[in-house]
């Protein structure tokens, strides 16, 4: 909400103020939390569709004295058009917020595999994650965006991309309401 005029703020998909947001406000947040947990998440997994979330996180967290890994799912189907818009609105995103130095393209992950062929389409990964999720931490995950980006998650564990020795941050971003919309599927 503004504060002035308790009007909400739409967050979209392009360099806003959402984004800004989330390059401002989210790595200041994790680390205060981390803080109060005692420990340090070397690496942060989110699904990247528009990239605007994704972008924010990247330009937000690379001002940060520790580094971490900002991995971002593709749930697109459209792996390079996804990649460069995530590293555009990302470097726009860090000179605005006054990086002070270009994001290597190694500090932008876009990673593809779960997205299926097309958007919104869950695959057969994407319903293993929807029900491990649910079973074994109670929780619940869509098929368009969460489910995709936890295939790549648990993918990435059992392949030894992430490690045993890894404190991951698994970014939710809600979906839920979309659920009603599979319900002859999952």
């Amino acid at each position: 909400m503004r504060p002035r005029t308790r009007r909400a703020t739409f967050l979209t998909a392009s360099i806003t103020a959402g984004t800004l947001a989330l390059a401002s406000c989210r790595s200041p947040e994790v680390e205060q939390q981390e803080q109060e947990l005692g420990v340090f998440f070397d690496t942060i997994v989110v699904c990247t569709v528009t990239g605007s979330t994704h972008a924010g996180m990247i330009a937000g967290f690379a001002g940060q004295q520790r580094p971490r890994r900002v991995l971002g799912i593709d749930a697109s189907a459209t792996i390079d058009m996804t990649r460069g818009q995530v590293a555009q609105i990302a470097r726009h995103t860090a000179e605005l917020i006054g990086l002070g130095r270009d994001l290597g393209d190694d500090e932008i992950t876009v990673l593809e595999g779960w997205a299926g062929d097309l958007y919104g389409i869950p695959v057969k990964s994407t319903l293993e994650a929807m029900r491990t999720t649910a079973q074994l931490e109670g929780m619940i995950i869509d098929p368009v965006y969460e489910g995709k980006s936890m295939a790549g998650l648990i993918d990435l564990m059992r392949e030894g991309e992430i490690g045993p020795d890894s404190n991951v941050l698994y970014a939710h971003l809600g979906g839920q309401p979309a659920l009603n919309a599979y319900s002859g599927i999952i």
